[in-house]
């Protein structure tokens, strides 16, 4: 149910990262630029970076002069989603899921930076943290082949692992759980252990799906389940330590703040919105238990994505 979507995802991601580069991404997130933050939030929604790639890419903007209020915003959106991740919210989920989460990601990741321009922007990286004024990135032209290669190689050796626990854990839950046993986490307290628990641990935006497509089915609502989407990949423990040197602790604590009201104010949105519009909570996964014909195409791609992820696993193994 998953592949073909993680497969078109990472085939987007290789587009993107043909025509949208890092170097791109650096000339619009200059210091002192109010727009900085509104460019850095939408840069960050279709990268594919996860938490683990997005701070050297967040640390290099920021040794450039990157404003604190951009590079924290930036920090924020791109792990929350990308093109990966927001194929396959459509593709266990639905199209509200699919549309709120990058659209929320953005609204997360402006917020924290507004927050930082208010509060932390004259924090100042050290001089020895900062690169060097003559360094300079050589400009290198890519085709499609390298886009391949970084969608279904390079990508996916990043996200392997925890790809891996977010399809396990997702099918434990929709085989342990019996239905409607997770209503008792759709209220405050429910969702702010889910929240907390996602703010210190770390699943990256594509893992995080099917955990929580599965929940939805048990009786979590949406709504309780975009926490999951939202906190879960937008921090973790070892990215804190690593970034706030960059960032200032006082930064990282805003980061943190906003973050986890944000998310959970949104959480409560999502809940409004599916109950307004009554739009269905069975989601797409839960038809897929009653299919009645293979469908020898889609496992076939299966396959392909199996080997795929078993290489990759393989290569972080190894390194």
């Amino acid at each position: 149910m998953t592949a073909p979507y993680l497969m078109l995802g990472m085939g987007m991601a290789g587009l993107i990262h043909i025509f949208l580069s890092v170097e791109k991404v650096e000339s619009h997130l200059g210091k002192g630029k109010p727009w900085a933050i509104i460019k850095a939030s939408l840069f960050g929604v279709p990268l594919p970076l996860c938490s683990c790639s997005v701070i050297p890419t967040a640390i290099a903007l920021r040794k450039k002069g990157a404003s604190n209020s951009a590079t924290s915003s930036f920090l924020v959106s791109t792990p929350e989603t990308g093109v990966d991740s927001i194929a396959v919210t459509y593709g266990l989920m639905d199209l509200p899921m699919a549309v709120m989460r990058p659209l929320f990601a953005f609204v997360t990741a402006s917020t924290v930076g507004v927050v930082h321009r208010l509060f932390n922007e004259d924090f100042e990286v050290k001089e020895e943290e900062k690169a060097p004024c003559c360094s300079k990135n050589k400009k290198q032209d890519k085709s499609l082949l390298d886009g391949i290669k970084y969608g279904y190689f390079t990508l996916l050796e990043d996200i392997a692992v925890w790809l891996t626990f977010g399809l396990i854990a997702g099918a434990c839950i929709d085989w342990f759980f019996p239905a409607a046993s997770l209503e008792g986490w759709n209220g405050l307290w429910g969702r702010v252990a889910l929240m907390t628990i996602g703010t210190a641990l770390y699943i990256c935006a594509s893992a995080s799906t099917p955990i929580a497509a599965s929940l939805i089915l048990k009786g979590m609502s949406p709504g309780t389940a975009m926490l999951i989407l939202l906190t879960g990949p937008a921090t973790n423990l070892s990215s804190i330590l690593v970034l706030q040197k960059y960032l200032g602790k006082k930064g990282i604590i805003l980061n943190i703040i906003v973050i986890m009201i944000v998310s959970l104010i949104l959480s409560y949105v999502v809940d409004f919105l599916y109950s307004s519009f009554n739009w269905p909570l069975t989601m797409k996964l839960a038809g897929h238990h009653h299919h009645e014909h293979t469908n020898y195409f889609l496992l076939a791609i299966t396959v392909v994505f199996c080997l795929l992820l078993v290489r990759a696993l393989f290569k972080r193994l190894v390194k």
